[in-house]
């Protein structure tokens, strides 16, 4: 058994707060002071991975986005802060720190697009690094299938959604940011990126990443994100070999696509 407050010292450690955005809410979210045994890594705490947690009887669950974002005025039965101290089941939450950390989300993208010498860029969010030479249409492709291999896809059904623009150019330097990064398209142009890859860009950041001649791919806000819970849970295996970590089979891309 472990004490919560021992595994988020560990977890500040992997990511530490003060890599935080000054918006954000990272931390000890919800503490129910139970010493735990098992632990279940996620990218959302939604009902279902409170059941799934519970069911599986882990006592913390570590999330990358906040469970409790903005001040809470209420609670309802119908509310994952409140379903939690229900179960009994404590959460650490560690959103932009763990974007900017090393080992964090958008070093899981680096690596998994292969970059070489990557630093960061966007204020330390993101990574930006050199690849082999590819077109943007081939490298839009292997998001798809190489994120699509990390996330918990239905058994039947479409791959992960990938849309792009493509300025001609093969992709030698590419930038990588998870989440809603589409709108860091000029800081991308400005650490030399031929392209830029990130999980939400809406329709005027690929115009003007477009009229800039920077190429954007958009792989999905959950595809961009959920392959980071098995780099933690690795860690936090490595940490402490005596507790069982599981990375949520629940969590699942919130939009259905047609």
């Amino acid at each position: 058994m472990r004490t919560v407050n021992e595994l988020y010292e560990a977890m500040q450690r992997i990511a530490p707060l003060e890599l935080a955005e000054s918006w954000d809410n990272p931390g000890l979210l919800v503490d129910c002071g139970r010493p735990v045994d098992r632990v279940l890594v996620t990218l959302d705490i939604t009902p279902e991975v409170v059941q799934e947690a519970a069911a599986k009887g882990c006592g913390l669950i570590v999330a990358h986005h906040p469970v409790i974002f903005s001040p809470l005025k209420r609670l309802e039965p119908r509310d994952v802060p409140f379903q939690l101290v229900q179960n009994g089941i404590s959460a650490i939450c560690m959103h932009t720190n763990l974007d900017a950390a090393e080992g964090g989300v958008n070093e899981v993208l680096a690596g998994i697009f292969g970059m070489r010498n990557w630093e960061p860029f966007a204020g330390g969010c993101g990574r930006v690094g050199e690849v082999d030479p590819i077109p943007v249409p081939e490298l839009a492709k292997k998001a798809q299938d190489a994120l699509g291999k990390r996330c918990n896809l239905p058994e039947t059904g479409p791959v992960v959604q990938v849309k792009y623009t493509d300025s001609g150019r093969p992709v030698r330097r590419l930038a990588v940011i998870s989440g809603a990064g589409g709108s860091l398209f000029e800081e991308a142009i400005a650490v030399g990126a031929d392209c830029l890859l990130t999980g939400e860009a809406n329709h005027h950041h690929a115009c003007d990443a477009a009229q800039l001649g920077l190429s954007l791919i958009a792989a999905g806000h959950y595809a961009t994100e959920f392959p980071v819970t098995e780099a933690v849970a690795e860690r936090l295996r490595a940490a402490f070999p005596e507790l069982e970590v599981l990375v949520s089979t629940a969590n699942r891309d919130p939009y259905t696509y047609i």
